[in-house]
């Protein structure tokens, strides 16, 4: 889990927004979506691990993984969710 106080400061380094942790039924969406193999983050690359905690962008629409409670705020790591929406 992301530090609280680390998520207060955290924002999308695309546009600035704030983000919020992934909820239980997003993590389900795109869990499934990447075992179906049509997952792929904004850097062209093939999403093949399961997301067990994600920071969701204000508009909900980009998703940044966190992996060993270290959230990933890379453009290229981002994973687009408007296609589950």
């Amino acid at each position: 889990m992301v530090d609280p106080e680390l998520l207060q400061i955290l924002v999308c380094p695309e546009t600035r927004q704030p983000v919020r942790p992934a909820g239980a039924d997003v993590l389900t969406r795109l869990n499934s979506a990447i075992e179906a193999g049509t997952v792929v983050n904004q850097g062209g690359q093939e999403v093949r691990e399961p997301i067990e905690e994600g920071l969701v962008r204000e508009d909900g629409k980009v998703l940044y993984p966190v992996r060993e409670e270290i959230p990933i705020m890379l453009i290229d790591e981002a994973i687009a969710l408007d296609a589950d929406d």
